[in-house]
């Protein structure tokens, strides 16, 4: 207390100023209206920033709920776009040709909490399970393409089959050509899979896009996969095809979990047809 008393004290003459210079500028701006205009002008300025700081960091901690709220979202759309789809009208789905794909599946998000990559036979968990609906065998995906395929389940959680893992594969085809082919992994680069399968005419290049195939009752087709990057041909065939995926596979967050509806007619009918 007694720094304070003498340190007014020292600066009484500055004090008594600067309390003068206060009590005149605050005359001007409260009778003068171009003073007053630029006073709150100024003063909603700075405010105005601080609240715009304010409010950025608070969305940088919300960015994750916003995230979650996002993939319900887009979820929910799928799911009413596929109905529409299948009650629509068939000529107005074949105008719809980049969207007649999903019009048979139902769409659940679901996060990755475990990622293996870098190993021969490779998993992900997903937090969804038997509770939320999930069975084995249904296709996950993100925004980016293919992930996987479900395999075992618990109530709450889901083991997902890689497309990283030597016993995955994945029917696809040629984003602008009717051919088909295999995709497969050698265990070896974890963005770069390889095609098989694929017939000599299909006159591939660098650069061309491969998207699902739709020949399975897993994936709908026209999910993306990647593009080719290199190939080689022998024999008049192709002896090998490099793909590089446009996910990054050591970096999976949410995923959507894809559910043929027709699922277990295909598979009754595709049964009884073997068994005669």
């Amino acid at each position: 207390m007694q720094q304070i008393v003498n340190f007014i004290l020292k600066y009484k003459y500055f004090l008594f100023f600067l309390l003068l210079e206060i009590i005149a500028i605050s005359f001007t701006i409260q009778n003068h209206s171009y003073h007053n205009s630029a006073f709150s002008n100024s003063a909603n300025f700075l405010s105005g920033g601080i609240h715009k700081r304010v409010n950025r960091i608070k969305e940088y901690g919300d960015l994750r709920k916003h995230n979650d709220q996002l993939l319900q979202e887009n979820a929910h759309l799928k799911n009413i776009l596929a109905q529409e789809l299948r009650t629509s009208d068939s000529s107005l789905i074949q105008v719809i040709d980049t969207i007649k794909y999903f019009q048979k599946y139902r769409y659940t998000t679901a996060k990755v909490i475990e990622n293996q990559y870098q190993k021969k036979y490779n998993y992900l968990t997903i937090d969804k399970g038997i509770r939320h609906g999930l069975t084995s065998e249904m296709g996950v995906a993100n925004s980016k393409g293919i992930i996987g395929i479900t395999t075992n389940l618990s109530n709450g959680y889901t083991t997902v089959l890689s497309i990283l893992n030597e016993n995955a594969k994945i029917n696809v085809k040629l984003s602008k050509s009717p051919h088909f082919g295999t995709l497969e992994w050698n265990g070896q680069n974890y963005n770069v899979l390889q095609l098989t399968d694929l017939p000599i005419q299909a006159n591939i290049k660098v650069g061309d896009t491969l998207i699902t195939g739709g020949r399975s009752v897993i994936f709908p087709e026209g999910i993306p996969v990647g593009t080719v990057r290199n190939f080689k041909v022998q024999n008049n065939d192709y002896s090998s095809i490099d793909i590089k995926l446009f996910n990054d596979m050591s970096a999976i967050g949410p995923v959507y979990i894809i559910s043929n509806i027709d699922k277990k007619e295909i598979e009754q009918l595709q049964e009884s047809t073997t068994n005669e």
